[in-house]
């Protein structure tokens, strides 16, 4: 971390669904945007640069639609950025606005991440062309499912913790009006006996295809006093910030547990402080497209020992009330609008701090961290927020 603090002081989120076919994808960007900025009691005048991130193109069949989208924007004559880092890329998204703050090069930075999965099929995006493959993996849950039979089988975890974290997180989903899924009668059997999509995964412990989009407004010190003396809510100051990647196919490669995500998490709670992340963390919202990843990450992200993480899924301490909330808004497996899927997760964090979550608050929540990752698990991306300055 640098000297400049920065701070999230705007959050705007859109509605998720399946389809938002009553606003352009312009529209789509803008009310997030708006509903950002409102929050900041901010202008798109008092922004200084934009950073846009999305998912790859091919998932929506839309080209460069940053080329157009600064004028719809309103971005015209500001500095205009665009990341990549596949599904990890709301996260990175962030943290690279976030450094503009830092750096002290802009004061005021405006962030959306987004997605529009209703225009085109990004499971079959992410399938590989026959006859030039074996048709051996659909979609990125026939990637993952392998690596995840391999967890249970080392960790010893009993088979329903996948059925335990998806009903936790629809359920926790009720209580998010922006939510895409809200299945009011779901149960622990109703996930046991929905379609087996990829074995071990379930189609109900499976991330949906979402719309929609998400924008922060992130402040430098000076900037974010006033727009907390302005709209009266205190802001999430960013305590840590890092990114991380290795190549999905390198020799040697623990798939169940990658050294990309130990190190992301390990420099991000180095930079905030934090020796003892179980303890000193309120709650996180963690990317977890398929519900086995919960105990996975737990035990990445260096909350349980490894092999124990399906332990504390079990023991009910990622519930709300529990020891380390895990997904408060419901996560991935309630809405995917991948492109902004990890941006989501960082602006809940931020909402947290900021006391701004509504029925999914957490008493007393004062740190939270996001977290992110995508491509073959291969990209991670994470920041830890507070209530206090650091």
């Amino acid at each position: 971390m640098s000297d400049n603090r920065v701070a999230v002081v705007g959050i705007g989120q859109t509605q998720y669904s399946a389809v938002r076919g009553d606003v352009s994808l312009p529209g789509l960007l803008r009310e997030a945007a708006y509903r950002a900025l409102a929050d900041a009691h901010m202008t798109m005048d008092d922004i200084d640069a934009i950073v846009v991130g999305k998912a790859p193109d091919f998932f929506e069949g839309i080209m460069m639609p940053e080329t157009y989208l600064a004028e719809a924007l309103g971005a015209i004559g500001k500095p205009l950025f665009r990341v990549h880092t596949a599904g990890s890329v709301g996260g990175s998204t962030a943290v690279v606005a976030a450094s503009h703050v830092q750096s002290g090069v802009h004061e005021r930075v405006l962030t959306i991440g987004w997605q529009q999965q209703s225009v085109s099929e990004a499971m079959w995006a992410l399938s590989f062309p026959i006859p030039f493959q074996q048709q051996l993996v659909a979609g990125a849950g026939g990637y993952f499912a392998p690596f995840i039979r391999e967890y249970m089988r080392r960790s010893g975890a009993p088979e329903d913790i996948g059925i335990l974290v998806a009903l936790k997180d629809r359920l926790n989903a009720l209580k998010n009006p922006y939510a895409h899924l809200h299945e009011p009668d779901i149960t622990y059997d109703s996930v046991q006996e929905s379609m087996m999509l990829w074995e071990p995964i379930r189609y109900s412990e499976t991330c949906p295809s979402s719309d929609g989009a998400i924008a922060l407004v992130l402040a430098g010190d000076e900037a974010a006093e006033a727009s907390a003396a302005s709209s009266g809510v205190n802001p999430a100051w960013v305590h840590g910030a890092s990114m991380r990647s290795e190549p999905a196919t390198a020799n040697g490669r623990d798939q169940v547990n990658p050294l990309a995500g130990q190190q992301c998490a390990q420099d991000v709670y180095a930079q905030a402080g934090i020796t003892d992340p179980l303890k000193q963390i309120d709650m996180v919202e963690m990317y977890v497209p398929f519900s086995w990843y919960e105990p996975m990450w737990l035990e990445n992200l260096g909350f349980s020992p490894e092999g124990e993480g399906w332990k504390m899924t079990q023991a009910g301490a990622t519930e709300m009330g529990g020891e380390l909330p895990v997904n408060c808004s419901g996560g991935v497996l309630s809405t995917n609008p991948i492109g902004a899927s990890g941006m989501i997760r960082f602006g809940e964090a931020a909402m947290q701090v900021r006391g701004q979550a509504g029925d999914h608050q957490v008493d007393g929540a004062r740190t939270a961290v996001g977290h992110a990752y995508g491509g073959a698990a291969q990209f991670y991306a994470m920041w830890v927020v507070g209530a206090e300055k650091p």
